[in-house]
């Protein structure tokens, strides 16, 4: 990543720091202990994982500086969760909790809102359609499909 020197919400991602894993468990020692300092120098050392992260939604034509901002805040909301007597690595329960960050806004700033139960109906009647198109061979009338799926028309 040093080669591509990337400024992201006014961070060279170039100069982010790599913490060892003894850094990590004495910084995480001190955040338990209400350490302010160690919890931001945490932060710090974990912004690659964000970085990382947000390359997998680089598609959705979302501002990347908005998907960093929203990554740092499942970051944080990792390191204020994150149990070290659970036996797992920071990474291994912060990634999941990031990618939902970014998921969660992705789906509420969508211009058109859709209710689960609606998405739920249509994945019903498409694959309904899917089963009775093969079928019968040809396309399904709608009171087929809500035959099929036990729905009004």
């Amino acid at each position: 990543m040093a080669l591509y020197k990337v400024e992201i919400c006014g961070v060279n991602t170039a100069k982010l720091p790599l913490l060892s894993s003894e850094e990590k468990e004495v910084l995480f020692k001190k955040i338990k202990q209400g350490d302010h300092a160690a919890r931001e120098e945490y932060i710090r050392g974990n912004l690659r994982l964000v970085l990382s992260i947000i390359q997998r939604f680089s598609g959705n034509n979302e501002n990347v500086d908005d998907l960093f901002q929203i990554g740092c805040i499942g970051l944080m909301k990792a390191i204020d969760n994150f149990d070290t007597e659970q036996g797992v690595k920071f990474s291994t329960y912060a990634v999941p909790m990031i990618i939902g960050e970014i998921r969660r806004y992705l789906r509420d700033n969508n211009a058109i809102r859709v209710s689960r139960s609606i998405r739920d109906v249509a994945y019903k009647a498409i694959y309904a359609k899917e089963i009775l198109l093969k079928e019968l061979n040809r396309d399904p009338t709608i009171a087929e499909i809500a035959e099929r799926t036990g729905l009004s028309t």
